[in-house]
């Protein structure tokens, strides 16, 4: 791994990487530099959340839990419309669908995403976020870690194969630094990504992403974005309802896919750029509108639901007032679903800049919880339904992305929930199969 024969030779810098790398060894070098990825990634993971959340505290932290809050039908339009105006005015480049763009390029092997990626994506989805985007920060902050780890293998005048190796572990490391999941990390890369490692840099995927998730653990005061208090134990005679849960979420999956992939078309028909961004952003803030619990990543929301607090899906929007009798908080917990993937869809398509990794945890959430209550409701079977929602995450995932192992060990992780981790397995797998087998 020596420097190519155009890189300068004369720095002082460029002379004690050279010989850092002749006193450590090819593999170490590498595992050193992995290690500086994981820290950058972490941080950058650490600071897009922070931001995202002041954000959003600064919108909605004088919103009351009534049902009339006319500002969410101006907050979710106005974030649309801001990221579509700085990609278009600002940075003068598209950043939407940043996991896509990462996986051509490496499939392409083009690996120079540019200095602007490592910051770009962190406003752009602050933007969309903040304001109410319903969607996910993974998709940004994959970009941004892909970003440093190119911008690092480049400024040491690494090889191609190189370079593209430590792509993928800055993807992987941004991953594992906003879930706080470093297995999820690089499973990411590996199912997602689609990234051949060589044994001898599997280490240091697995370094980079473990350094990531704990900086970014370490940052936020040792805590994760979903609390699962796992009140109840695992009882392993759940499983051939988590079998029938497995079931649910891959033909759920389906529709998710087919309304993302349709709408999605819908708002590239779209020529105008300001056309796409109003029309997007008005079908989020309708939907916020109603339902509320829409509003942004939903973390908080899902960290309710799974913990037996199902009141989060009807104190506020338009049936704050109805109560929460059975039937009807199935019909809306129905409804929410449903129109999950359109809010989705509307934050990372319509020019938004966010990611589709957290619209599966939080619909598969609410898809358990709605298995759970429907089963219980009609037929008195004293499921857990808040335990049912936890393990609809990971199936819904699974469903949607195709990839059940990151599925299966990001939902684990960043909810430390190992305790269910057989049925996560089982309705993870079985979902998948659903979702492959009518692809």
């Amino acid at each position: 791994m020596s420097l190519p024969a155009n890189a300068p030779q004369g720095s002082r810098f460029d002379r004690l990487v050279q010989r850092l790398k002749d006193c450590c060894g090819e593999d170490v070098f590498v595992i050193l530099i992995a290690v500086v990825i994981g820290l950058f990634a972490g941080f950058a993971a650490f600071v897009l959340k922070t931001m995202i959340g002041y954000t959003t505290n600064l919108l909605t932290g004088h919103l009351s839990a009534g049902h009339f809050n006319l500002v969410l039908l101006v907050y979710p339009l106005a974030g649309i419309v801001l990221t579509g105006l700085y990609q278009r005015y600002v940075i003068h480049r598209n950043i939407e669908h940043g996991v896509e763009r990462i996986e051509q390029g490496l499939r392409e092997r083009r690996y120079n995403l540019g200095k602007k990626y490592i910051y770009s994506p962190m406003i752009a989805s602050t933007l969309t976020l903040g304001f109410g985007g319903s969607a996910g920060s993974e998709g940004p902050i994959a970009t941004v870690g892909g970003a440093i780890g190119g911008s690092v293998a480049r400024r040491l005048g690494l090889s191609p194969e190189t370079i593209r190796v430590l792509v993928g572990c800055g993807a992987g490391a941004g991953i594992a630094g906003i879930f706080k999941s470093p297995i999820g990390g690089v499973l990411f890369t590996l199912e997602v990504l689609r990234l051949e490692l060589k044994t001898s840099t599997v280490l240091a995927q697995f370094i980079s992403c473990i350094v990531s998730a704990m900086t970014a653990y370490v940052l936020s005061g040792c805590s994760y974005d979903i609390n699962f208090e796992q009140t109840i134990p695992f009882d392993i005679h759940i499983m051939p309802w988590a079998m029938l849960l497995g079931a649910f979420c891959g033909l759920y999956s389906l529709y998710y896919n087919r309304v993302m992939s349709g709408l999605r078309k819908y708002f590239e028909s779209l020529r105008r750029p300001i056309v796409r961004n109003i029309v997007s952003g008005a079908m989020l803030a309708v939907l916020i509108f109603v339902f509320p619990t829409l509003y942004g990543e939903g973390y908080e929301s899902l960290s309710r639901l799974i913990n037996g607090h199902h009141a989060i899906l009807t104190e506020a929007g338009l049936f704050a007032e109805l109560g929460t009798k059975p039937w009807l908080l199935i019909a809306i917990t129905a409804a929410i679903l449903i129109c999950k993937p359109v809010a989705a869809c509307s934050s990372n398509s319509g020019g938004g800049v966010a990611g589709d990794f957290a619209p599966c945890l939080f619909a598969g959430a609410i898809a358990g919880f709605l298995f759970g209550t429907f089963l219980n409701t009609a037929f008195g079977l004293g499921l857990p339904a808040s335990n049912m929602a936890f393990v609809g995450m990971a199936a819904v995932m699974a469903g949607v992305v195709k990839a059940p192992l990151m599925a299966i060990f990001l939902t684990a992780e960043m909810a430390d929930g190992y305790q269910y981790f057989l049925a996560l397995l089982v309705a993870s797998y079985i979902s998948y199969g659903i979702a492959i087998y009518k692809k």
